[in-house]
């Protein structure tokens, strides 16, 4: 069992300071390895993010959302990857929350700091058996899942001839025994210490009680722990959280682009002189601080507005929901922008494979082809709902 780190979410940021050498320091071998070393992860799981959107009575933190979308990108500021993770791994609690009791003892009753992967989305098929369902599938994309000892899953259920019998996804959650990690499924160009890897799952056994129906999560309603009805933690819509860590891990790249060019910038010379005293990299660094430091706030005033919905009791409404998304995607794509606008300026040193902005930036434009970040399909539902119409079933909101 790990031993488990005294401390309030109030600390989680001072954490990240007190090992932020650590996670800079490893951030190119965590890349050779494809996944983050272990004295990353390490300092990772001791900074506390990954409790924080987890109950209280195993072990969580319950922070604010504002506070764990922070804590996020602090890390991403560090290593892009390793904020990815912090993001991904970090938001896993609060759906699982949601989940029965029984299961929320399962993983966290011995281990508060239990790691738990994903993805969610539903490409497994579930038949269903006595006591639960026999479950297949292959899922890419499982970030961090080299250091969870669980995974969440998305997939469908299907009748005894292998057709879909209930239209709304499932998902489902495997201890480490029960699924496979392919190790040379990853191979990128951007988050390669993500290790974002392929996991397969053959023909398992999943009991009725790891697998939580997501009717409801979308409106922020508890799907089978009528006792998180009344926390407003609980009461978030689950796409307002998830897509947010999406978004901070987003816009912790380019914050992370930004101050690797910064310091870049500090101590080069070309044929114009020193960088630092360039005109037209100075008139680019100040634009790129603005835009990012205006993604950040839009998410994070964006995602306190919504939490105040729900401190109050009230349900978010679609309209709401769809504004957030809006602003999120907008956010991502923002800040990726100013990570471009310093990058290029950046001279042909900054393209060494040893150089930290290159890493950085690449982590970026990588953040931004998450599914989350894909800004078309977002803003067509949003307009679509301003003018009375349909949105389709895909975009999560």
């Amino acid at each position: 069992m790990t031993a488990l780190i005294e401390h309030s979410q109030h600390d989680v940021l001072e954490r990240v300071h007190e090992v932020a050498d650590i996670i800079a320091a490893n951030a190119g071998e965590s890349e050779r390895l494809g996944r983050l070393s272990d004295a990353s992860a390490q300092a990772v799981r001791d900074t506390g993010v990954v409790r924080m959107t987890q109950p209280k009575e195993f072990g969580g933190f319950e922070s604010h959302p504002v506070d764990y979308l922070k804590a996020v990108i602090e890390i991403g500021t560090l290593d892009c990857s390793a904020g990815w993770v912090a993001g991904v791994v970090g938001v896993h609690p609060h759906g699982l929350a949601h989940g029965h009791r029984e299961l929320q003892e399962e993983l966290w009753s011995e281990d508060p700091d239990t790691w738990i992967a994903s993805p969610y989305a539903p490409l497994g098929r579930a038949r269903p058996v006595d006591g639960g369902y026999q479950f297949s599938g292959q899922w890419p994309f499982s970030s961090g899942t080299d250091h969870c000892a669980w995974v969440v899953i998305g997939g469908m259920v299907v009748d005894s001839e292998g057709a879909v019998a209930d239209p709304l996804p499932k998902h489902f959650v495997l201890p480490r025994s029960d699924y496979e990690i392919l190790d040379d499924s990853w191979d990128v160009m951007g988050l390669r210490a993500t290790g974002s890897k392929d996991i397969v799952v053959r023909d398992m056994f999943v009991p009725a009680h790891r697998v939580i129906d997501t009717q409801g999560l979308a409106d922020g309603l508890p799907a089978h722990d009528p006792s998180r009805e009344g926390n407003p933690l609980y009461r978030m819509p689950r796409n307002v959280v998830f897509q947010g860590a999406i978004c901070a891990g987003t816009v912790a790249a380019a914050r992370g682009t930004l101050a690797a060019f910064t310091a870049w910038t500090r101590t080069r010379e070309s044929r114009a002189g020193k960088s630092s005293m360039d005109t037209y990299q100075l008139a680019a660094l100040g634009a790129a601080a603005a835009d990012i430091d205006a993604s950040m706030l839009h998410l994070l005033t964006d995602v306190e507005r919504v939490f105040d919905m729900c401190v109050r009791g009230e349900t978010v409404p679609l309209e709401t929901r769809l504004e957030v998304r809006r602003n999120q995607v907008a956010a991502s794509h923002r800040a990726i922008a100013a990570a471009d606008s310093v990058f290029k300026l950046s001279g042909g040193g900054a393209l060494q494979m040893r150089n930290d902005l290159q890493r950085q930036w690449r982590g970026a434009q990588a953040a931004l082809h998450h599914a989350g970040n894909q800004a078309g399909y977002v803003h067509q539902a949003y307009g679509l709902n301003l003018f009375g119409h349909a949105i389709p079933d895909f975009v999560k909101v």
